[in-house]
């Protein structure tokens, strides 16, 4: 939808033919952070429907100008959402709109018309038109509800512009930007890491699959120290490079998953929610961290924004099962790391590059063989513009697994969190186009971090909508698995990275503890 601005949108629109092969989502080695899910698609009488749970700024005249581009976009990325449609919604809402203004005037003028003396039958007949139009207008207006709630719901379904350079096609046409290292070679048989840690007593899968069922753990002694490791590791790397640390909530209401791109509920969720409540687990701090300025306008200067989190991630893994999601690799609740910025159009795509440099750099000074990836179009999640995966290889698993990722989704998120900036005075503004779309109410009127609706910025003027990006600095199971995996020995022991040795204080070698007497 634009989820890139209209002024510099450039999208190549080369259609894709998705097979059936590649339709299907849940083949995949998951990824480390989810993927938002489509809201099902809605029915053709719009007036049956609740309304949507949000009111999103979506730009529909973007839409109605550009509608085959945007079409072709869906088709490249798998979508079922229909921009046809919304292009006929949008034009019912706008035909309507100017109905019930038309009949609001006349109303107006009505009214006016029977200030002073008038004739008895003068003012009755202006006494009988105003009722007319008071049912008229009533009668448009509920209609007009319902033409908006339904132009919301398919809007909402449409995902974001791709970048030009994205790759066409399912997993398989992912492209291959950078290799580092190379795969060990092992004079020993390999071991995968379930049977390195178990060995080294690191991790208890049947104890969590009694206490909390299949696809939990503990992690125990020199695990669970490991775990903390990576976390103060990544935490200190990210900070030293300008991010603001921060601690999340694990619970977010359901509204801001929908806001950032995620599907809370219904079939194929990811997501746990808590029953007779509003609040779900995330299942990633991407969330919480996109809330935080939520309904703000900052200024310009005060951009980029960079915040780091720490979470614990939830996620049902709906489909999952196989080899593919054995011992730490795919699990229903793990810790992670993650960078999330505000910034402008302009500063995106150099951050993020910025972003995937700093997953790649700490990668490899923990001395991993990995990919990273140009993900294709039908790989990516409705929110993002572009996304890079990292992916290492795991010799006990044979095979290259997803460590990282990170997403430049542009305005999409925005758009829903209502996250705006005011340019610096001076600079040309060419957002607010959605005027006339049904979702350009204000948000909150006073402010903290310098960016309410007043004082955002310098001067007045138009605002902007900021982009949103993300990315996984640490997600701790997939790291020990590449960890345990690539550094194990022929006694079964691991050798710990140098760069997390400070964080074990001093520990060189993962051995089995010293048996009590």
């Amino acid at each position: 939808m634009n989820q890139v601005s209209q002024r510099r949108a450039t999208v190549q629109a080369q259609a894709f033919k998705p097979t059936i092969a590649h339709l299907s989502r849940s083949s995949r080695v998951g990824p480390t952070r989810a993927v938002a899910v489509e809201a099902p698609a809605s029915a053709t009488t719009h007036a049956t429907h609740d309304a949507p749970a949000f009111r999103a700024h979506l730009d529909f005249k973007f839409v109605k100008e550009n509608v085959d581009m945007v079409a072709t976009n869906c088709k490249n990325r798998f979508s079922n959402a229909d921009p046809h449609k919304v292009v006929a919604l949008y034009d019912e809402f706008v035909a309507l709109k100017s109905k019930a203004d038309a009949l609001r005037a006349e109303r107006n003028e009505n009214s006016a018309a029977m200030k002073g003396k008038l004739e008895a039958d003068k003012r009755a007949a202006l006494i009988a038109r105003g009722q007319e139009l008071k049912d008229e207008l009533a009668a448009v207006e509920t209609t007009l509800d319902a033409v908006e709630s339904a132009l919301q719901r398919e809007g909402q379904r449409v995902p974001n512009l791709t970048h030009p350079a994205v790759p066409l096609g399912g997993e398989e046409h992912a492209a291959v930007l950078k290799e580092v290292g190379s795969q060990r070679q092992f004079p020993f048989p390999v071991k995968d890491h379930v049977a390195l840690a178990e060995a080294l007593d690191m991790v208890d899968f049947e104890s969590a699959a009694e206490v909390s069922g299949q696809k939990f753990y503990y992690l125990r002694n020199a695990g669970a120290l490991l775990e903390l490791a990576l976390v103060n590791y990544a935490f200190n790397k990210v900070v030293s490079k300008g991010f603001t640390p921060i601690m999340t909530p694990d619970l977010v209401k359901a509204s801001v998953l929908e806001k950032c791109g995620f599907q809370p509920r219904g079939a194929g969720t990811q997501i746990y929610a808590v029953q007779d409540s509003p609040l779900c687990l995330t299942g990633t701090a991407e969330v919480p961290l996109g809330g935080v300025y939520m309904d703000r306008i900052l200024p310009e200067e005060a951009l980029p924004v960079r915040m780091a989190a720490f979470g614990h991630c939830f996620r049902t893994e709906a489909g999952a099962a196989g080899m593919a999601g054995k011992g730490l690799y795919r699990v229903h609740q793990f810790s992670k790391v993650e960078m999330f910025v505000l910034a402008t159009p302009e500063q995106s795509d150099a951050l993020h590059q910025e972003l995937i440099d700093i997953e790649a750099d700490m990668f490899e000074e923990l001395g991993l063989h990995f990919k990273v990836l140009d993900m294709p179009s039908g790989d990516l999640g409705a929110p993002a513009y572009r996304k890079f995966d990292v992916e290492a290889w795991m010799p006990g698993l044979n095979r290259y697994g997803e460590i990282s990722s990170a997403s430049n989704c542009t305005d999409y998120q925005s758009r829903r969190l209502n996250i705006r900036y005011r340019p610096s005075t001076g600079t040309p503004a060419a957002s607010d186009s959605d005027s006339e779309a049904p979702a350009a109410a204000g948000g909150k009127k006073g402010g903290k971090k310098g960016g309410g609706k007043k004082g955002g910025g310098s001067g007045g003027g138009k605002t902007e909508f900021v982009h949103t990006l993300n990315a996984t600095a640490c997600a701790v199971p997939r790291m020990i698995v590449a960890i345990l995996e690539n550094f194990q020995q022929e006694d079964g022991s691991v050798v710990v990275p140098v760069p997390l040795r400070p964080y074990l204080g001093g520990m060189e070698v993962i051995r089995p503890p010293a048996k009590k007497h």
